[in-house]
C-alpha cells in the first residue's frame, strides 16, 4: 500500500457542481472584499507611518555638551538706539558678563530710533539669568525704553517635527508695546530638556521651557529708574524624550491574516445563516414544515 501525502489535506475541495451560487451569498461576497479592501489599506497606512512614542525620565541626556546650552535670541526694541541695548549674562557659577558681544548682531529700525538684537550664546545648566538692558551702554539714557517685541527664543538644537506640539518657542511673538515704556519685565522660565530620537537612533537634544512674566518699575539707588528685560531661568530634573517608532512586518502581517480570516470567517457564517433561514421559509411555503 503506498503512502498518499494527500491524506494531511486539511483543505479538502468541493467538485464545483455540488456548490449553489446566491444572490445573497454574492452580496455578502462582494461586501466581504470592500470590507478587507478597508481595513487592509487602514493598516497599511498605520504600518508605513511613523508613531511617537514619549516618556519622561530624570537624568542629564546631553552630557557630551559640557554643561553648557545653546541660547538663541531675537528681540525688537522699537524705542531703543542700538548704542545703548546690550546683553548681560550671570549665573550661581559665578559668571557676570556685561555686554556680551559674540555671535550677535544690532540692526537699526525706525531711522535709527529703534534696534533689533539677535544673539546666540551659551549658558551653564545652573539657575541664573541673562537680560536686554542699558548696563553696558557708557553713557546711561535718562528714561530708556523697554517696550518689546521677542521674535525668538529657544534653547538647544532647532527641532522641526510636525507631530510634537512642544513649547520650543514659547515667548515667540510676544508683544510688550504697549506696556509702560519704564517697566522692566521679569520672564521666569522652568527649562525642561527634550531628547528627540529618529528610527536611525540618532538623537537632537533641544529644551522646551514653561514660562511666567511680570511688570515692574525698578529704581537704583540713587532713585534712577533702571528698566530691564529679564530672563531668569532654572532647569527641570525632569527629561521629556520623543522617540519615533514604526510597527514591526510581523505585527502587520498578523494583523492582515486576522483581518482576512475574521472576515470570511463571520462572513460565511452569516452567509449560512440566511441560506438555512431562506431554505426553511421555502418549505414553510411549501407545507412540508409543521
Amino acid at each position: 500500500m503506498t503512502f498518499d501525502v494527500r491524506r494531511f489535506d486539511i483543505y479538502r475541495k468541493v467538485p464545483k457542481d455540488l456548490t449553489q451560487p446566491t444572490y445573497t451569498g454574492a452580496f455578502i461576497s462582494i461586501c466581504c472584499c470592500v470590507f478587507m479592501l478597508f481595513l487592509f489599506l487602514s493598516e497599511l497606512t498605520g504600518f508605513i507611518a511613523t508613531e511617537i512614542v514619549n516618556e519622561l525620565y530624570v537624568d542629564d541626556p546631553d552630557k557630551d555638551s559640557g554643561g553648557k546650552i545653546d541660547v538663541s535670541l531675537n528681540i525688537t526694541l522699537a524705542n531703543l538706539h542700538c548704542d545703548l541695548v546690550g546683553l548681560d549674562i550671570q549665573d550661581e557659577m559665578g559668571r557676570h558678563e556685561v555686554g556680551h558681544i559674540d555671535n550677535s548682531m544690532k540692526v537699526p529700525l525706525n531711522n535709527g530710533y529703534g534696534c533689533r538684537f539677535e544673539g546666540k550664546f551659551s549658558i551653564n545648566k545652573v539657575p541664573g539669568n541673562f537680560h536686554v538692558s542699558t548696563h553696558s551702554a557708557t553713557a546711561q539714557p535718562q528714561n530708556p525704553d523697554m517696550t518689546h517685541v521677542i521674535h525668538k527664543l529657544a534653547f538647544g538644537d532647532k527641532l522641526q517635527v510636525q507631530n510634537i506640539q512642544g513649547a520650543f518657542n514659547a515667548l515667540g511673538g510676544a508683544n510688550k508695546l504697549q506696556s509702560n515704556p519704564l517697566a522692566s519685565h521679569d520672564y521666569i522660565l522652568k527649562i525642561v530638556p527634550t531628547v528627540y530620537e529618529d528610527l536611525s537612533g540618532k538623537q537632537r537634544f533641544s529644551y522646551q521651557y514653561t514660562v511666567a512674566n511680570k511688570e515692574y518699575v525698578a529704581y537704583s539707588h540713587t532713585g534712577r529708574i533702571i528698566p530691564a528685560i529679564w530672563f531668569r531661568y532654572d532647569l527641570s530634573p525632569i527629561t521629556v524624550k520623543y522617540t519615533e517608532r514604526r510597527q514591526p512586518f510581523y505585527r502587520f502581517i498578523t494583523t492582515i491574516c486576522a483581518i482576512i480570516g475574521g472576515t470570511f470567517t463571520v462572513a460565511g457564517i452569516i452567509d449560512s445563516c440566511i441560506f438555512t433561514a431562506s431554505e426553511a421559509w421555502k418549505k414553510i411555503q411549501l407545507g412540508k414544515m409543521s
